[in-house]
């Protein structure tokens, strides 16, 4: 009896159990996944990542940064999460633009900087949120492909150069749509971004004061002058872009034109002679923690180099300006920047690297987002480095380093066989074209350019694939350039 009374138990039993996990999956089924986000837009499959941003409430500041919660989903499903401090960025493009760039730092909860890794990318607390220019009222967009800044960077790191790392992301502020950004590293010595030596305050002598350093030649900012001024003042603080100082960087001894400079520095923003100079901001150690003596080391070391530039004698084989500059960053910056046609390199958004024990480097290339086949102050077929020439007076001008070093034969040798090794493989037209169509496809099929453009609009449509082949026609027509005129080299 116990037997058959066991038979008959165990299958209803058995149809209990699976009717109660039946209805179990029913209602997982059923419920959205908790960690699935929902978003201000609808991004279908898309497998671009998705960041949402929300700043409790609190507006965002030019300076300092305030604390907000960022959520990183990929595929629609939450991989990232994290406190972050968060501020506008840019100063002429932070005017201009209705989409609006942002610095962010990632932190605790009591804002103290972490470090934290993004997308794969090694860990650190400085992170950058690029959005390309955006002036509605009057009817502008400096990039309509979004892909400026990444193509420089990608060249870059092709040809074995750091570059900061980038990812595509779509941006969610507040509960509001932002378009598509790039997320990127902020530059900054580190092993895995500028990888430089420590320079401490106490390093003040011997080898030790030899490096590392970081100098820019830019314009001054907000952040730079430490302002705590209301949001309202960085709309309009035009003069804050030019306001040097001997505590933020040291001027060249030298004119744009090579001539010793006889009137004093530090003038008035936009003063009558500022087209002249040029500015080296002490990037790092920064402004705050450089030392008298580092500051002096470093300031003699461009002085020297300068001093050597102009004075060699180029139609004899002995140089001596090579003695203070690494000569291969050198030709690497300048074949970037040409062929990306970036009218703001050179003279802006610059940096500069000094090692210890080492000479002074070119790069990383940085902020690329005037050029290409829109960087029109410098016509196709001539040099970016010629910029005096169709530019006159503009309070930032052509360093008198570059063109003077392609009257040097043996730079522009250097030049020629760099250019012709990187011409037969990492910059041949085919290569070039592929990352501008990968890119282009990527971005498409996603569905970002169609959100992006339906969230700015500048009263006309943006033809987004006529954009591609017109920038795909300048990189084939500027190389082409560039190799009939450094065949003559």
């Amino acid at each position: 009896m116990f037997k058959s009374l066991k038979h008959l138990l165990l299958p209803l039993l058995f149809s209990i159990l699976l009717t109660g996990c039946k209805d179990d999956l029913e209602e997982d089924v059923n419920n959205n996944n908790p960690d699935e986000g929902e978003f201000s837009v609808d991004i279908g499959d898309s497998e671009i990542p998705y960041i949402t941003i929300d700043t409790r409430g609190v507006s965002i500041e030019n300076e300092p940064k305030i604390i907000a919660d960022m959520a990183i989903y990929d595929k629609k499903i939450l991989s990232n999460t994290g406190i972050i401090g968060i501020e506008y960025r840019g100063s002429t493009s932070f005017r201009l633009s209705d989409k609006k760039s942002f610095g962010l730092e990632s932190w605790d909860e009591g804002g103290n900087d972490i470090n934290a890794s993004y997308f794969g990318f090694p860990e650190e607390e400085d992170w950058i949120l690029m959005g390309h220019v955006v002036n509605e009222k009057e009817g502008y967009i400096f990039d309509n492909t979004l892909m400026y800044h990444f193509l420089g960077y990608e060249i870059s790191r092709n040809i074995g150069k750091y570059a900061s790392r980038t990812k595509f992301v779509e941006l969610e502020l507040n509960g509001e749509y932002q378009g598509v950004y790039v997320f990127m590293e902020k530059l900054k010595r580190d092993k895995n971004r500028i990888d430089l030596s420590k320079l401490e305050p106490s390093e003040i002598e011997g080898e030790d004061i030899t490096g590392g350093y970081i100098l820019k030649i830019d314009k001054t900012s907000g952040g730079d002058l430490n302002l705590n001024e209301p949001l309202e003042y960085f709309l309009t603080n035009w003069d804050d872009d030019a306001r040097y100082s001997e505590n933020l960087g040291f001027r060249s001894n030298y004119d744009i034109n090579g001539n010793i400079i006889d009137f004093p520095a530090f003038g008035e923003p936009y003063h009558e002679n500022q087209y002249l100079e040029t500015y080296f901001l002490y990037e790092y150690p920064d402004a705050d923690d450089i030392a008298d003596e580092q500051k002096t080391y470093i300031q003699d070391y461009i002085n020297s180099f300068e001093t050597a530039l102009l004075t060699d004698n180029f139609d004899t084989e002995e140089r001596t300006y090579t003695d203070y500059m690494d000569i291969g960053s050198f030709v690497d910056y300048f074949i970037i920047n040409e062929l990306c046609r970036n009218v703001d390199a050179f003279r802006l958004s610059t940096y500069l690297t000094k090692d210890k024990n080492s000479k002074l480097s070119m790069g990383p290339v940085w902020d690329m987002n005037i050029g290409y086949d829109h960087g029109d102050r410098v016509p196709i077929d001539n040099w970016v480095i010629n910029y005096n020439q169709y530019v006159e007076k503009d309070a930032w001008m052509m360093p008198f380093w570059w063109p003077r070093l392609l009257e040097d034969p043996q730079f522009r040798a250097a030049v020629k066989s760099r250019w012709n090794s990187l011409r037969s493989d990492e910059l041949s037209t085919a290569k070039l074209h592929l990352i501008v169509n990968e890119t282009s496809n990527y971005l498409i099929k996603h569905g970002a350019i169609e959100r992006n453009y339906n969230r700015w609009t500048i009263g006309v449509p943006v033809d987004y694939l006529g954009s591609i082949e017109s920038l795909k026609d300048f990189l084939q027509t500027r190389a082409e350039w560039m190799d009939s005129e450094i065949s003559n080299f």
